[in-house]
């Protein structure tokens, strides 16, 4: 009988684990990638904006970095829980080229730091951001990531329309 238990309690954790790994391999590739890279746009976007309220000279940079921070920090609160409902894991750091760009960021001060970062955070990085979700919300397989996309997008949206009156302003100063 002690046999049977310890039997029947191995498959119940290998049964666990399984189901665990069958609900990642649920969810499929294409939207794991739009998670992971909606992480890691997320993770720079609000490591670049907590070092604009630091760095920039523009009341406008910082107000739209404390913007970002705000929503982005929304957005990766609940990207974290679909995440673990799905069975993904998130990255937990930036790749190299966004930790690169970061830094080469964090050298700048005053208005070089707020050019750099309207142009590369404000405007590029919410351009790759809007495509990004946009795709996802077309095309995401699982219901529950097609829901985040769609919702995030708007915000993304109005986000890119912000930082590029931002950009506009920020060159017509010079």
């Amino acid at each position: 009988m002690r046999a049977f238990s310890i039997y029947a309690f191995c498959l119940s954790l290998a049964a666990c684990a399984l189901s665990g790994a069958a609900l990642a391999a649920d969810i499929g590739k294409a939207d794991v990638t739009f998670m992971t890279s909606a992480a890691m746009a997320g993770k720079l976007e609000l490591q670049a904006s907590a070092l604009a309220e630091k760095s920039a000279q523009s009341p406008q940079i910082k107000s739209f970095a404390q913007k970002m921070l705000a929503d982005h920090g929304k957005a990766d609160e609940e990207l974290k829980a679909l995440a673990k409902d799905k069975g993904v894991e998130l990255p937990a750091s930036l790749n190299q080229k966004q930790q690169d760009q970061l830094a080469e960021l964090g050298k700048l001060k005053g208005a070089e730091f707020d050019k750099k970062y309207a142009q590369d955070i404000g405007v590029m990085a919410h351009e790759e951001a809007v495509a990004l979700f946009t795709n996802a919300s077309k095309n995401a397989a699982d219901s529950d990531v097609k829901a985040f996309a769609s919702k995030t997008l708007p915000v993304l949206q109005g986000h890119l329309q912000m930082a590029k009156q931002m950009h506009a302003e920020i060159h017509k100063a010079e």
